[in-house]
């Protein structure tokens, strides 16, 4: 009867243990986010309820099943078991307690400032640092689980002594990848591009989604996704036009007749900007750029707000002059001449009859 009554008493006891108490931590963590709701740590640590209750659960077997006398002849291998179970929970935990440690001085840092530029910096910096931390968790947690059977110890000396060697090859072979973690930490902490930043890279213009510490995803306005090394950052230039302030100005050409109405242009392109919620009412101007012997070229500047807001100015500003120039003003579209050439005119001959030739010879001089 006791070889029935000890293994379900110490592994039944263990179960309802780990259940009870992590209904009361979850218990005590509701209380705290319903008293406090200016701050998100509480509801973000009831997320780590999983992790928390498998460490809970293989501690306790871990620290009694050696009274279960259960499967007594692989106790070895159940013990090591549960110990890797452990350490792989114990580290999932650390890493969402540590994201909902992150996550909650993000938030209040974004509630407290208002600059947006500078809430996207603190941003791809709080992100990256969480991946550095997970990382390192995770290595540590890898190490710790081959330091638990006895021939990873053992050849643990031989490891040390080869340490030399094995680094500067694996320098060697891991250079890429070494540099592009150096970028991401240079990127994060040298505020060179944020998470929601606009840019443009080999030509493709877009937002700023993803920042790793090995590549940067760039989504177009298509909504394609560009994948890049964070190393292309740090030894090519590209554009940031969130760089500083926000605020743009954009150009609009046109190619137009020499007789376009300049002067009704402008009065035109300052009452489509009126009526255009995009434009930010700092500045606009038309001029005439450049000349050619057909057309005219005439530039106006707008400006806006951020890159979205130039986009929707400078597309209607372009169709609604060009629509306008059409109806009002269609002699200032281009045109290209098609009447029939002009013919030199025909030479008459001399009233004395004298041939063209002798007529145009010219007095010769000297002998003959």
């Amino acid at each position: 009867m006791e070889a029935v009554l000890r293994p379900l008493i110490v592994l039944g006891g263990s179960v309802l243990l780990t259940l009870a108490i992590g209904w009361g931590t979850d218990r005590l963590l509701c209380k705290a986010d319903a008293r406090d709701h200016d701050t998100p740590l509480w509801g973000l640590l009831r997320r780590a309820r999983i992790p928390y209750q498998l460490v809970l659960c293989a501690a306790l077997l871990r620290g009694s099943y050696d009274q279960a006398k259960l499967l007594e002849r692989h106790q070895v291998g159940i013990g090591r078991t549960l110990t890797l179970t452990l350490i792989g929970s114990a580290a999932w935990l650390v890493i969402r307690i540590a994201a909902a440690i992150v996550e909650t001085t993000y938030t209040r840092y974004a509630r407290a400032h208002r600059d947006a530029a500078r809430v996207r910096r603190v941003r791809t910096q709080v992100e990256l640092i969480m991946r550095v931390v997970s990382a390192i968790v995770i290595v540590v947690a890898a190490a710790s689980m081959l330091l638990t059977f006895p021939a990873m110890r053992a050849a643990g000396a031989s490891l040390l002594a080869s340490a030399g060697i094995l680094g500067i090859v694996a320098g060697v072979a891991a250079q890429s990848t070494l540099s592009n973690m150096f970028a991401g930490l240079q990127i994060a902490f040298g505020d060179m591009v944020r998470i929601g930043d606009t840019v443009v890279v080999d030509g493709e213009w877009g937002t700023v989604e993803e920042i790793t510490l090995t590549f940067l995803t760039v989504r177009t306005w298509d909504e394609r996704r560009i994948t890049m090394p964070v190393s292309y950052f740090t030894s090519k230039p590209f554009e940031n036009w969130s760089r500083g302030t926000p605020q743009m100005t954009g150009i609009v050409y046109w190619h137009l007749d020499h007789s376009a109405p300049i002067e009704a242009m402008r009065e035109k392109l300052r009452d489509i900007l009126r009526q255009c919620p995009a434009w930010d009412g700092r500045a606009y101007g038309l001029v005439v750029t450049d000349t050619t012997p057909n057309t005219l070229q005439v530039r106006a500047l707008v400006t806006a707000k951020d890159a979205d807001d130039i986009w929707t100015v400078r597309v209607t500003v372009r169709e609604q002059m060009i629509t306008w120039l059409s109806t009002e003003h269609p002699y200032a579209l281009p045109r290209v001449n098609t009447t029939e050439a002009v013919h030199p005119p025909t030479r008459i001959p001399p009233p004395d009859g004298t041939s063209l030739r002798k007529a145009y010879d010219f007095p010769r001089t000297g002998r003959g």
